[in-house]
């Protein structure tokens, strides 16, 4: 069964870049037709996917974060990794890792991390 970690820092300054690493144990990244998202959920609203990195290693991005959005991968350490960068208060979210989408679900999810942007 496939298990996913994120770690990172837990408090970013305005204007910063936010680096999320999410460790992937039980199954291999680079396995045929997987994909890898992040997602966040804001104080009080819904989640909101932010995009995936492919077994193959290609990327696509919300459309609303794409312009600050980077999601690359270590395959030797069966890591991937989320930048966002120019954060905002409003970048404040619980940050989760996930195995998907296949067919429209996300089937694995990490424990999520709170992510505070502030000065």
């Amino acid at each position: 069964q496939v298990q996913l970690q994120e770690s990172g820092p837990g408090l970013v300054k305005p204007s910063q870049t936010l680096s999320l690493t999410c460790t992937v144990s039980g199954g291999s990244i680079t396995t045929n037709y997987y994909y890898w998202s992040w997602i966040r959920q804001p104080p009080g609203k819904g989640l909101e996917w932010i995009g995936y990195i492919a077994y193959s290693g290609s990327t696509y991005y919300s459309p609303s974060l794409k312009s600050r959005t980077s999601i690359s991968r270590d395959t030797s350490k069966n890591q991937f990794t989320l930048q966002l960068s120019s954060v905002t208060p409003e970048d404040t979210a619980v940050y989760y890792c996930a195995r998907g989408p296949q067919a429209g679900n996300f089937g694995s999810w990490g424990q999520g991390t709170q992510v505070t942007v502030s000065s």
